[in-house]
């Protein structure tokens, strides 16, 4: 018999295997489900199986939504709307409040049947998801009373239609039905149809708690179903899945004016540094990659670890990876449960083998009976190889060395997602100095996989936008104040001439596109006539590609801080009232006086727009930061073309972004006098480029162009072309009616919320209480 010495070393022991026979009572009472749609379910109509990934069983028979079935539960949830939306926030948060009790006295019963549904670990539905289900609940509850207070003048969205993916099924369920309620919209959402039971579970739990009908109904199905929902009658859309379907709903929502949240793939970097402590960082790849079976978005598959100890880091790593224990996902001893179905298995299985055959060795990582993969990594992975850039979504890592911090960085940043990241050091400078440095939108310092209702999550780049989350995820269920649309004068017919074709007296006044902080003459040498009779420059392809060059280095505007752009913007203010006559003759002194006090406005907000520090769990300090998105596309409205340029320019600089601006089309005289007011303002080179011409041609070479992380257009009738244009690298392309800009529509927080993105930071702080651990959910 082994001494408990032995057994310790060993970790042999034996199973002990979570009781599932009230799951199977109930799934027996229930042998197909319907849809849930107006506070009933459905008949079933064709159906096909959730199956059990661990042990090949159906489980239950779940039904295929059509059109009609999504039509109709839209239907419901727009008839619910106004009246669940005009209950006082108390009511709201009570019913939010009784579905999070309800969960609560029911986690046992739900994690079983989640493990069962999706294959993972007993221990990581227990411990993890259902209580962060409760925890998300529990914490819009709050929302929903507060939000009169904490958001006046905001208003519910109306109906969100969201689609949730197969990893964590009743947690991304919460994610997004919690906020939605709280603000006051209604639903209707789809789970993966590999995954639907739980979500089925939580419509009992509504019926359960007296929810109203139509305030929530649940959809089941395939890609198709979502698809449906995404080009039904809903007011927004709030997706988490792939990039792939992510860029399709992009593309198919396009125009429209529903309100867009991505939550996309990721390959996230796990850096871990020289000085870092190596059986922590070992550890949290454990949590981050295997314990999750790697089904998880921001699970930090790209180890990159510094050269001079990554020797002791693998063989930390390859005696960690030999205890795991792979198996039945009720056992509790099992560490690595399931791959969620046979053509996910078979796709990691797939993108390994590609990733051997370009040259990498692969530990671990052996594939067994059923949906059952070891886990494994895949050393000397370089960014050339396919394992690389291709988000494998299993237990597989991928491993490469670096020698500097900055070649950490370079690595890390060196793809096209931008989801998470996790940094291992034992100096909270090189930490925080390389969380400031790599481009994601949640970091962990010295942890792994840490979620809180009250940390906002989301994407950068290719991993999507919008947050899920504390006070700024409830933004994005929220809609600010109304604002009346004004018409915009329609651009008039653009007729290019050549310099040369010109008589000396118009080659003299024709003007220059701004790039870079100077004057220069457009790729091609042609002009167009304004409807001040000026002769200005008419921009192309090349100008616009020449204009992004300049505004990506400008990166130390950004690194000014807020204070330092504050005073170029006094500056800019100043010197523009010195020109105030001269320029009022041209361009209205209305015009100009608004345009001075707007630059006063942003000035002011550009160091007071300030982060969170938001409070999750005790020993982490949890900061929320607005970060620039670096170069920023504005397409400014044909009116106005000397107050709609600054309104629109001022906010975007103030929060640190450089800016490839389109004036006004028919009189971009205005932007090109104010780039004469810039020159004399401090304001560097490439913060602000200037191309006119034809609006609509030179938008959609923007919206598509790979280096402009953002895009404003001003105007309804081309923003179906360039929200279609941005899905090449997923841009947030922020789409509005022209307005009086002159009066309070013309400025406000809402313009500095769009010119940032957010990023949540995790920061170990203090002395962890006794039994908290290093790992947080």
């Amino acid at each position: 018999m082994p001494t408990v010495s032995e057994i310790m070393q060993t970790m042999e022991y034996g199973p002990s295997v979570e009781d599932s026979g009230a799951v199977r009572d109930w799934l027996k009472a229930h042998p197909s489900f319907g849809h849930f749609i107006n506070g009933a379910f459905t008949p079933p109509g064709r159906t096909f199986p959730s199956v059990n990934p661990a042990t090949g069983e159906d489980l239950a028979r779940i039904t295929q939504g059509t059109a009609e079935d999504v039509e109709a539960a839209v239907k419901a949830a727009r008839k619910a709307q106004p009246k669940w939306a005009a209950l006082p926030g108390h009511a709201r948060a009570k019913f939010l409040y009784a579905i999070a009790r309800t969960i609560q006295k029911r986690e046992r019963f739900l994690s079983v049947l989640e493990s069962m549904d999706n294959g993972k670990p007993i221990r990581e539905s227990r411990d993890a998801d259902i209580p962060l289900v409760v925890r998300h609940f529990y914490h819009h509850a709050g929302w929903a009373e507060m939000l009169a207070d904490e958001f006046p003048g905001h208003s519910a969205i109306g109906v969100a239609g969201q689609i949730i993916p197969w990893n964590f099924p009743l947690l991304m369920l919460a994610w997004k039905i919690a906020p939605a309620l709280a603000a006051g919209n209604t639903v209707v959402l789809k789970p993966a149809e590999y995954t639907s039971l739980t979500a089925l579970a939580f419509a009992e739990i509504c019926q359960e708690v007296g929810l109203p009908k139509g305030v929530v109904n649940i959809v089941t199905g395939d890609g198709e179903t979502g698809a449906a929902i995404v080009a039904s009658d809903v007011d927004k859309i709030a997706f988490t899945g792939s990039t792939e379907v992510g860029r399709a709903i992009r593309a198919a929502t396009a125009g429209t004016g529903k309100r867009l949240t991505l939550e996309l793939g990721g390959k996230s970097p796990f850096i871990v540094m020289e000085d870092a402590d190596l059986d922590a960082a070992v550890e949290g790849v454990v949590d981050s990659i295997w314990f999750n079976q790697g089904q998880v978005c921001c699970a930090g598959s790209r180890l990159l670890v510094a050269e001079s100890v990554a020797p002791r880091f693998e063989a930390l790593l390859q005696r960690r990876l030999a205890m795991l224990r792979v198996g039945a996902p009720l056992d509790k001893s099992t560490d690595v449960g399931a791959i969620v179905h046979p053509v996910q298995k078979q796709r990691i299985l797939d993108i390994t083998a590609k990733a051997v055959a370009a040259g990498a060795d692969l530990i671990g990582g052996a594939p067994a009976e059923a949906c059952f993969i070891a886990p494994g990594y895949l050393r000397q992975v370089s960014p050339a190889n396919p394992a690389w850039s291709e988000e494998i979504f299993g237990p597989i890592a991928t491993l490469t060395t670096f020698r500097t911090a900055d070649e950490a960085i370079s690595l890390a940043n060196n793809s096209s997602y931008g989801l998470a990241a996790l940094i291992w050091s034992e100096s909270a400078t090189v930490a925080t100095d390389l969380a400031a440095s790599v481009k994601s939108g949640v970091v962990w310092i010295n942890g792994a996989n840490m979620f809180d209702a009250a940390a906002p999550f989301g994407g950068m780049r290719e991993s999507g936008y919008g947050r899920e989350g504390g006070r700024v995820g409830m933004l994005d269920y929220l809609t600010g104040p109304k604002v009346r649309p004004a018409s915009e004068k329609p651009a008039g017919p653009l007729t290019a001439a050549l310099d040369g074709a010109a008589s000396g007296a118009e080659i003299d006044r024709t003007g220059k596109l701004y790039i870079g902080g100077a004057q220069k003459r457009p790729d091609g040498g042609a002009s167009y006539r304004a409807a001040s009779g000026d002769l200005v420059p008419f921009g192309n392809r090349k100008d616009i590609r020449n204009a992004v060059e300049a505004a990506k280095k400008a990166g130390k505007w950004a690194a000014m801080g807020g204070h330092g752009r504050a005073q170029v913007l006094y500056f800019i203010a100043e010197n523009l009232s010195l020109r105030r006559d001269e320029l009022a003759k041209k361009h209205g002194g209305k015009a100009v006086d608004a345009a001075i006090q707007r630059l006063f406005y942003y000035a002011a907000w550009a160091d007071k727009f300030d982060g969170l520090n938001v409070q999750t769990k005790p020993g982490y300090l949890v900061n929320v930061i607005p970060e620039a998105f670096g170069t920023v596309g504005i397409v400014c409205p044909n009116d106005a073309p000397l107050l709609g340029f600054i309104s629109l320019v001022a906010p975007a600089i103030a929060m640190g972004n450089s800016v490839v601006v389109i004036p006004a089309q028919d009189d971009p005289v205005a932007a090109f006098d104010l780039a004469q007011v810039f020159d004399t303002s401090d304001l560097p080179g490439g913060v602000v480029n200037i191309v006119s011409g034809p609006k609509d041609e030179l938008a959609a070479v923007l919206a598509a162009h790979e280096d402009v992380a953002a895009l404003w257009y001003c105007g309804i009738d081309g923003a179906a072309a360039v929200e279609k244009a941005s899905t090449g690298n997923l841009k947030p392309v922020w789409s509005f009616a022209n307005r009086d800009w002159t009066g309070a529509a013309g400025q406000g927080r809402a313009f500095l919320d769009h010119a940032v993105q957010w990023k949540t930071v995790w920061l170990p702080y203090g002395a962890l209480p006794a039994g908290t651990g290093s790992i947080v959910y």
